[in-house]
């Protein structure tokens, strides 16, 4: 059993097509094909079942099918850990964030770690913090960049503290409020808000301060994309609460000081027990130590 015959396997059953899997793989049809064909005689079982319309999975190929992917996944880690033994950095790194991120310059950093080390293939995934510290730990992502309340910080991976920022508010230019130099929670509680969805991180920082202070306050409508909120606000649709320094990128939309205001923390999180060579180069462009304790 070959491991070529492996990634033949999964090309087929994730494209549902011999076709589209050759060309993935790189390989004419025929080729895969017999490849295939052979290990299924191999095995003494058919993986496929093929019409003149589709391609699916048998039973024994569905029984196959994570066994392959998690030998192929074997196979690529030791590849990874022998270049890493001889001072090369290859493989792949999924970097997670939330849409707010200011402490980091992510594109410049994201651009050095390039420069370095060319053969990491690399893929974002933008989220919420919550979700995110789950992925973490999950093994899904290797590197992440969070926002949370003060009150509240990471567990289950390691983490180093990036900066404070206090929320503002954020209204269209020609809002009554636009011309005001500072306001509190009180007044801005009778607003209209534009807010992140309910239950996650970047959402609980302003609930928790107006819940603190004894006020509600109506949210009207609620976006998973900050830049998308920061637009909805510049058509006069609500207002918001955003960290400052990320509130500094935004245009087309009036920021004013909340006396009052909740503050959050930002994070970078990585795995304390499974992190890859090409997480540990990414953790020292970012000037991270190489290794810290779960809290």
């Amino acid at each position: 059993m070959e491991l070529q015959q492996m990634r033949y396997v999964v090309a087929v059953a994730e494209t549902n097509s011999f076709t589209r899997a050759a060309e993935h793989c790189l390989v004419v049809q025929s080729a895969l094909s017999r490849q295939i064909a052979r290990l299924e005689q191999e095995l003494g079982a058919k993986l496929f079942e093929r019409t003149t319309r589709r391609v699916r999975l048998t039973p024994a190929g569905a029984a196959f099918l994570p066994a392959a992917r998690q030998c192929l996944e074997a196979a690529e880690r030791a590849a990874v850990e022998v270049a890493a033994a001889v001072g090369e950095v290859r493989g792949r790194l999924c970097v997670g964030l939330i849409p707010s991120v200011a402490a980091v310059d992510i594109p410049g950093a994201l651009r050095d770690y390039r420069q370095r080390y060319p053969q990491v293939r690399i893929s974002l995934r933008v989220g919420a913090s919550d979700d995110l510290v789950e992925q973490v730990k999950q093994g899904a992502i290797e590197v992440a960049f969070l926002g949370l309340p003060t009150t509240v910080r990471p567990e289950g991976v390691s983490c180093r503290e990036l900066a404070r920022d206090r929320l503002v508010a954020v209204v269209a230019p020609d809002h009554p409020l636009a011309d005001e130099p500072a306001i509190d929670l009180r007044r801005l509680s009778s607003e209209v808000f534009v807010d992140l969805p309910a239950k996650t991180a970047g959402r609980a920082q302003s609930d928790l301060a107006f819940s603190a202070a004894g006020l509600t306050r109506d949210v009207a409508f609620e976006v998973t994309n900050a830049d998308f909120l920061a637009r909805l606000v510049g058509q006069g649709l609500g207002v918001a609460m955003l960290p400052a320094a990320y509130v500094a990128q935004l245009s087309g939309v009036t920021t004013i000081e909340v006396i009052d205001a909740p503050a959050r923390v930002e994070y970078v999180i990585w795995s304390p027990d499974s992190r890859t060579p090409a997480a540990t180069a990414f953790l020292r462009v970012l000037r991270m130590p190489d290794t810290e304790a779960a809290v």
